[in-house]
């Protein structure tokens, strides 16, 4: 029986304390709660089991955008080549790789315009012929302009001579402009005038360069953009 006249009700959401009986004049003893049972909709039950799958569907959405947005890139700002073949010697070698600007190209696209790149400029365009087995081939080629629209080019002596309204007599540009300093002769015979969205292009290394001497102007329609910069061999990065 319990003699204790006032005794304290027992509060259900309190923890159970055990008080053991101590001898008269011991210290107060010291009292360890028990741990709340773990409740089971804590801590560890925030993740839900869709959690995982969510992530997932995330990532995959991630790199989903990233994938559209290189892809666009590729087709509408930039793209990287590499040289294959000795047509753009000295200026470029072999194996160099190369960045692309494609801006202009695309917003002559969305405006309706004709691209006409510098006289000068080197350009990447594609060139459709046959292969040696007579069937179609097209090649993406680099080549640097040399005649605008409009304008008559003449090859022959080993020169190439163009004549415009601003020089109806002719001039030199291989002669005249800084990418000339490492032309050498320019072999064939062609006397041709360009019509409006062509232009002629020739490779710097002129007797190693299937060129518009061959397969004469390209048109505006052809090209893919211009080179901006080489980005290897790292020694030789350069801007154009």
């Amino acid at each position: 029986m319990d003699n204790n006249p006032n005794p304290k009700p027992t509060d259900p959401l309190q923890p159970h304390v055990v008080e053991p009986v101590l001898p008269p004049q011991s210290p107060a003893p010291v009292v360890l709660a028990q741990k709340p049972p773990e409740d089971d909709h804590g801590a560890k039950g925030d993740v839900g089991s869709g959690g995982g799958f969510g992530e997932f569907i995330s990532t995959i959405g991630i790199l989903l955008t990233a994938l559209a947005v290189a892809v666009l890139m590729i087709l509408f700002v930039f793209r990287s080549y590499q040289v294959d073949g000795p047509s753009m010697q000295s200026t470029l070698q072999n194996a160099d790789k190369l960045i692309i600007w494609k801006v202009p190209r695309t917003i002559a696209r969305i405006t309706h315009h004709t691209y006409i790149p510098n006289r000068g400029d080197v350009i990447v365009f594609t060139e459709s012929g046959l292969s040696a087995f007579g069937q179609s081939d097209t090649k993406q080629l680099i080549k640097r302009v040399v005649g605008l629209p409009g304008e008559r080019v003449v090859v022959a002596s080993g020169v190439v001579t163009i004549f415009n309204k601003a020089h109806p007599t002719g001039f030199q540009p291989d002669k005249t402009l800084p990418y000339g300093k490492v032309i050498p002769n320019t072999s064939g015979d062609v006397d041709v005038t360009l019509r409006p969205g062509q232009v002629f292009v020739c490779g710097d290394n002129r007797p190693d360069s299937l060129d518009s001497r061959a397969f004469g102007p390209i048109d505006a329609n052809q090209i893919i953009g211009k080179l901006v910069l080489r980005v290897f061999p790292l020694g030789q990065a350069k801007a154009f």
